[in-house]
């Protein structure tokens, strides 16, 4: 590589785009840029095109449906791209410089597509992004697979929810660290599992906060709820933004039979972070749900929208009753 070129790994903020990106550097490593934000900054391939010394890109978990005009830059300036993803993707460019690995499988996340890509050359951090993306059953398979015992898998799951905890927020500000910090300081440790027996890991620190506003989002009551779905109303708070997420996991998994939505307000006020999360029984339909608003998408067991005007609450628990009302 040229000394004036550089290599730029763009990666979701959250446990998946994280734990991807830490399979691919330990097992080749390569120095570069490093783009990525919180979890809903979903767009970022358009923060670099711009730039006039970029050699190659890799793009981890973010929306190739978000990221097409930016993408088509980069090929059309006949840079080679390898984009690895499970979020809906609109159509795929044909390009002698993309290479894909792509898979819109609610049963599927990007760790657990660079695990195959990779042939389970790191299982471990594979296993900690599942966790993080709620795939608690293959997570689980992955190590008994290779042979965890029961602790370790449950620290994985643990260090995963913590790692996927830390993305949510409405800026950086709102984070405990930022994603590429994290990415770092977790990039330093030889396994994920080493980081239980150091006490001043990010582990450690990210659990205090998480415990903080976990205790916080229990006295919550759902807004809404019918035998098909449920939504619950966060307030503008930092804790709230940054809990959201895993209580909509937590949520998902004690309700299985109904789709949750937790909806966070702004700091706007006007408007609200959505989350969505399919019925863990029929892990469809929160993409379509969230894809009919401006802001909305994601993927079918998970979806969000970022700018949810207020006028448009009642509107969006009809259409999701109407979603999840088969």
């Amino acid at each position: 590589m040229s000394s004036s070129l550089t290599h730029f790994d763009v990666f979701n903020g959250d446990a998946d785009g994280i734990c991807a990106l830490l399979q691919l550097r330990k097992t080749t490593p390569m120095d570069g840029q490093l783009i990525t934000g919180v979890k809903r900054d979903i767009q970022l391939l358009q923060s670099i095109i711009h730039s006039e010394n970029i050699d190659s890109v890799c793009v981890l978990d973010i929306s190739m449906e978000k990221n097409q005009a930016a993408l088509q830059t980069l090929l059309e300036r006949d840079i080679a791209t390898f984009y690895c993803d499970h979020h809906r993707t609109g159509a795929i460019p044909e390009s002698a410089y993309l290479t894909t690995k792509i898979d819109t499988s609610p049963e599927t996340c990007t760790s657990l597509l660079i695990n195959q890509y990779l042939s389970g050359a790191q299982y471990l951090w594979a296993c900690t992004g599942a966790f993080g993306d709620n795939l608690m059953t293959q997570a689980t398979a992955l190590g008994q697979q290779h042979g965890l015992t029961g602790e370790e898998i449950e620290f994985l799951k643990q260090l995963g929810t913590l790692i996927n905890y830390n993305g949510y927020g409405h800026s950086i500000q709102d984070l405990h660290f930022h994603p590429q910090t994290l990415y770092q300081k977790l990039y330093s440790y030889p396994s994920p599992l080493a980081l239980q027996n150091d006490k001043s890991s990010v582990f450690y620190q990210l659990k205090e906060g998480f415990d903080a506003d976990w205790a916080q989002v229990q006295s919550i009551e759902h807004y809404h709820s019918t035998s098909h779905i449920a939504v619950y109303l966060l307030p503008n708070q930092a804790w709230a933004r940054r809990i959201s997420g895993t209580f909509g996991n937590w949520l998902a998994n004690q309700y299985p039979d109904q789709a949750i939505a937790v909806i966070t307000a702004n700091p706007e006020q006007e408007t609200y972070t959505v989350s969505v999360r399919s019925p863990l029984n029929r892990r469809e339909g929160a993409d379509e749900l969230c894809s009919q608003f401006p802001s909305g998408g994601g993927r079918k067991a998970a979806a969000g929208i970022n700018a949810l005007h207020e006028s448009q609450l009642a509107e969006f628990i009809q259409k999701m009753q109407q979603q999840f009302a088969i």
